[in-house]
């Protein structure tokens, strides 16, 4: 069964595809440099490393101070592991197959 999201839109379909295209770091900095704001850019780099760090098996205290993000960031962080649309785990999976 398809994943069908409940945030579904043209829009959104539109810029998933436009992210899509996307072939190297430099254009991935360019594009979202100019999409969203530098503490947006960071605040979602930082989930993806509490998101990592969970999946390792790091404690809350552990990833407070490898990445400083807030215990609240990372309970939230870590219930979307648990109980999301599993969007983390398939993303670390694929990175791991990468190496």
């Amino acid at each position: 069964m398809a994943y069908q999201s409940k945030l579904q839109s043209q829009d959104i379909d539109d810029l998933f595809e436009a992210i899509q295209t996307l072939d190297s770091n430099e254009e991935c900095y360019r594009f979202f440099e100019d999409l969203v704001t530098v503490k947006e850019l960071q605040a979602m780099a930082q989930r993806w490393q509490v998101a990592k760090s969970l999946d390792k098996g790091l404690t809350y205290i552990e990833i407070e101070k490898k990445t400083g993000a807030s215990a609240a960031t990372i309970s939230r962080i870590n219930r979307c592991m648990a109980y999301g649309s599993d969007g983390y785990k398939r993303m670390i999976e694929k990175t791991k197959k990468q190496g």
